[in-house]
């Protein structure tokens, strides 16, 4: 993203109802309009790099149809940009939905509301019921990375300097294609993608240039280890590759606080019955993986959909991101039961450590 941050910071999810948080409790995310504008606008004023959406079509069920409730993320996007004034705001786009010359458009209209600050999130998809409301069917994993590179290089080609050229590939057959304007700047948009195969990775490190990778929840040293490898692979290429990962923060005054909060809403509240959907989705359940695997599959989807569990007050917090920066992290995403309620503490105690520690600077007064 723009800046000069050693660790940038996003916030991830905001388009769903709920975020990533799968809990029952009643201040849970609404993901509405109105939340999501006074959201954008407060995060760009406080520093935030980088608004990361979700691209989900069909919610999980449960007591809260967890992420039922969506806003479309390129349409999203486009509008955030135009009430906002530093922060990259992204779109996540399913490749095999989206016609390239149509999303090609779309992305370039933002880039131009946003001079230059839309980011282009390229997933393939895992979710068998969200194609079926398409009437597309979903290909074998290898395929879907196949396809998606045709589709990002029709996508890079319509961004270039090239007209009325035509494309014919394996999937994509295209005459006569052409789309102005131009990006905003003569740069193409960011690129990210977060897939966890190794191709994947390949995909990633060969087309984008953010790549978002799980981080260990055991070892820092594991977490360097997966950095230094992606890192590797796209200087074996040619190309530099910026490492991010996802992370969900529960920050309280205290330790205790910050447990109790977390156990109540993730333990307590959480909307197991969705969580169970999920699970079942990935094929995942007693019946398919040892019981000790399931159950802590399970834990880890409750507590964010698998992302990093940051659980303290704001010195553990802030000390958990610096080393997550150690390891050579160039930033994360993080969610927030309530991203409103939430993120003015975390801005001013957490980003505030982060500061002192000269992992970001210091907001100039405007």
């Amino acid at each position: 993203m723009h800046g000069a941050n050693k660790l940038q910071i996003g916030l991830f999810g905001p388009n769903c109802s709920s975020g990533r948080a799968v809990t029952l409790v009643p201040e849970r995310w609404s993901g509405t309009w109105p939340d999501n504008k006074r959201l954008a606008q407060l995060a760009d004023e406080t520093g935030i790099e980088f608004l990361l959406p979700i691209g989900r079509w069909k919610g999980y069920g449960g007591d809260t149809d967890y992420q039922g409730t969506t806003l479309e993320t390129v349409t999203w996007a486009t509008a955030l940009l135009a009430t906002t004034r530093r922060i990259t705001v992204f779109g996540t786009v399913h490749a095999p939905i989206f016609n390239p010359v149509v999303a090609a458009k779309e992305m370039v209209t933002a880039v131009h509301i946003g001079e230059g600050r839309f980011g282009l999130n390229i997933v393939v998809g895992w979710n068998e019921g969200e194609f079926d409301m398409f009437g597309v069917e979903q290909r074998e994993h290898e395929l879907r990375y196949e396809y998606a590179q045709e589709w990002i290089d029709v996508i890079k080609m319509i961004w270039s300097d090239r007209e009325n050229f035509d494309f014919d590939g394996k999937y994509l057959h295209m005459k006569g294609i052409r789309g102005k304007p131009k990006p905003f700047g003569g740069t193409r948009p960011l690129i990210m993608n977060a897939g966890a195969s190794a191709t994947g990775q390949a995909f990633a490190v060969k087309n984008c240039d953010a790549f978002f990778l799980q981080a260990s929840r055991t070892s820092l040293d594991e977490t360097a280890g997966f950095v230094r490898r992606a890192q590797q692979a796209a200087r074996e290429v040619g190309r530099e590759i910026g490492c991010y990962t996802v992370g969900v923060v529960t920050c309280k005054p205290t330790k205790k606080e910050a447990e109790e909060y977390f156990h109540h809403c993730i333990v307590e509240h959480a909307d197991w019955s969705a969580v169970d959907g999920i699970l079942g989705l990935k094929n995942i359940s007693p019946q398919t993986v040892p019981m000790q695997e399931y159950l802590l599959k399970r834990s880890q989807y409750a507590q964010g959909m698998g992302g990093l569990p940051i659980v303290g007050d704001p010195d553990h917090v802030a000390a958990q991101l610096a080393d997550l920066s150690k390891a050579g992290l160039t930033g994360i995403a993080i969610s927030l039961v309530n991203y409103i309620d939430e993120l003015p503490y975390f801005c001013d105690e957490v980003i505030g450590r982060l500061q002192r520690m000269g992992l970001r600077e210091k907001r100039a007064a405007r």
